[in-house]
């Protein structure tokens, strides 16, 4: 997600608290937010499935493949 749209989204937050929004502007918030939950989601699955764990017995476990 790009800083353009996170600065749409406090935009509409500040704007939100301050004097309301629109019916579209409330869409728009929604689904911008919506968008930034799924790339964080995202990049935590990325961070993950690259992380390896070293076992007491000397063996890895890759995250990745492990459920």
């Amino acid at each position: 997600m790009d800083n353009e749209k996170i600065d749409r989204i406090n935009t509409l937050y500040h704007k939100s608290q301050s004097v309301g929004l629109t019916p579209e502007e409330k869409e728009e918030q929604e689904r911008l937010r919506k968008e930034y939950i799924a790339a964080i989601r995202n990049n935590m699955r990325s961070t993950l499935n690259n992380i390896s764990i070293v076992e007491e017995d000397g063996s890895i476990t890759d995250l990745s493949k492990k459920k």
